[in-house]
């Protein structure tokens, strides 16, 4: 295990034992190298204070109260840039926390020689263990907590009283969620709605991670307080569980823990609500679902799996296998926009997850869909989005109980995309543009321009073979006689006219059969 530990770190921990100091890595290192993972930072903690340590490490930096210096090594993390000057290994000097007044940061924080002490304040026992070696470079260990045995029985435990630990830090609560999602193994296998198995309910495992009951008791007990956090706070552990091996069983979690209904509660709309004839899982079920089977790696287009449904509880009508959810796609897409916005997503997160769940009902069926239909799709979606788009609908499908992720006519349609994908789908794909008009019809700067544009593109869509200068010159001299609110509404006109008919086809498909 020590051969594990990268040179720089054994050189810092080295450096501070040798000035007489203690020093342990700590932390999530050490979970991760007893877990025989590979850590992706490294914090060490010691008894010589910051100044000691800044001493011993002149090319260093303290720029915080908690007692942590930057250490600069070189360059030896894996996920770090090719070019950069150095890595940061940080020191921390033993310290003990109290007075949690706002549940999310510490009043008080004073220096201690007491390793025991230090690793009390820690979250759970998993990551209250400390790693040195000895004179011979032999392992010692420190746990006090238990934590390697909690290690080796899968179980996530608070240090001490789990009340204590979530009213110091409310993010813990997610963080125990977190580390359940991260640390379990998960398989693709559904259960079904009423199998005790189905997605994570609170109940051990053979061989997986569980939340230790009195901590998963806690959690409930204390779950308003998560409000308590800042949003970007909760973003950030929300993420990791999207971005973790089992996302799909860490959401379930939040909600069997009480807290989703302080980060999501759109999401438990779905709690209980059938649907028709197409699925055999309720709303909720099935977005939990169509998440775990995202093949998708990427944040944007996970969270859009899980929120491609959100809509349909708003949308019900009727009951059975005859209810429909119409306009749930577009009622959805709305709802994530306000959901990712209030947990404080880049606005690119944001967008990116509302037109995937705007556009995941795409109607597609080989003998009925044209080219120009594939077209009007590309130009909506962005040729670039059209692979998650097409992991959405996988999710979806799977998420569904059906067995095949990807059916004859989805490969059809990525070919018919393939073909397509050279066609003219945006104006600075036309043959000619504005600069054209205007030295060759000599037509006046304006928004005229960009109508007549806009008309020669919805005609382009529906006839790629229009798209040639000769004849989008020729066109163009006959719409400049048209008048700019004429030109607007025919181009208005006239994808609204195609989108109500994809609209009609698609509803055809999943409401009225």
């Amino acid at each position: 295990m020590i051969q594990k530990i990268p040179q720089p770190v054994i050189d810092v921990l080295k450096a501070l034992r040798e000035a007489s100091f203690e020093a342990f890595v700590v932390g999530g290192c050490v979970r991760d190298l007893l877990l025989e993972c590979e850590p992706k930072d490294w914090d060490i903690t010691t008894n010589a204070k910051p100044e000691e340590v800044q001493t011993l490490f002149p090319d260093s930096f303290y720029e915080n109260e908690f007692g942590t210096v930057g250490v600069k090594v070189v360059p030896f993390l894996k996920d770090g840039k090719a070019d950069r000057e150095h890595d940061i290994v940080e020191v921390t000097t033993y310290r003990v926390e109290s007075d949690y007044a706002d549940k999310r940061r510490p009043n008080n924080v004073a220096f201690t020689h007491s390793l025991e002490e230090d690793l009390a304040r820690r979250d759970f026992t998993i990551n209250a263990i400390a790693l040195s070696m000895d004179e011979n470079d032999a392992p010692i260990i420190i746990d006090p907590f238990g934590g390697q045995e909690d290690l080796k029985k899968r179980i996530i435990r608070t240090v001490g009283v789990p009340d204590d630990r979530f009213n110091e830090d409310a993010l813990r609560m997610m963080r125990a969620v977190r580390f359940y999602a991260k640390l379990r193994t998960t398989s693709k296998q559904a259960h079904l709605p009423g199998d005790p198995k189905y997605l994570g309910i609170y109940e051990p495992e053979l061989d997986n991670w569980i939340i230790e009951q009195s901590t998963f008791k806690a959690i409930q007990k204390n779950a308003i307080h998560l409000t308590q956090v800042s949003f970007e706070r909760i973003q950030a552990e929300l993420s990791k569980i999207i971005l973790s091996d089992s996302p799909a069983e860490g959401i379930d979690m939040l909600q069997k823990v009480k807290l989703l209904k302080y980060i999501l509660p759109e999401l438990e709309e779905g709690l209980g609500i059938g649907q028709n004839l197409h699925h055999i899982y309720q709303v909720y079920q099935h977005n939990i679902l169509a998440l775990k089977y995202c093949p998708s790696k990427k944040l944007d287009t996970r969270l859009a799996a899980l929120l491609h449904d959100v809509g349909k509880p708003r949308t019900k009508r009727g009951d059975g296998y005859r209810s429909t959810f119409y306009n749930h796609d577009h009622v959805g897409a709305r709802m994530s926009d306000i959901m990712l916005k209030r947990l404080r997503y880049p606005k690119a997160i944001v967008d990116k997850v509302a037109l995937l769940v705007d556009n995941h009902l795409f109607y597609y069926n080989v003998d009925e869909v044209t080219e120009a239909s594939v077209r009007r799709l590309v130009r909506r979606v962005g040729l670039e989005n059209m692979p998650d788009l097409m992991d959405i609908r996988i999710a979806d499908r799977l998420g569904s109980g059906t067995p095949k992720a990807k059916p004859y006519k989805l490969r059809h349609l990525e070919y018919m995309i393939d073909k397509v994908s050279k066609d003219a789908v945006s104006v600075k794909m036309l043959k000619i543009n504005g600069k054209d008009l205007m030295s060759d019809l000599k037509l006046a700067p304006g928004p005229k321009i960009g109508a007549i544009l806009d008309v020669l593109l919805s005609e382009v869509i529906e006839d790629a073979a229009l798209n040639t200068r000769e004849h989008l010159m020729n066109r163009a001299a006959q719409l400049d006689k048209e008048h700019l609110e004429s030109l607007r509404s025919m181009a208005k006109e006239k994808i609204e006219e195609k989108r109500e008919s994809d609209n009609q086809a698609i509803k055809k498909k999943y409401w009225v059969q």
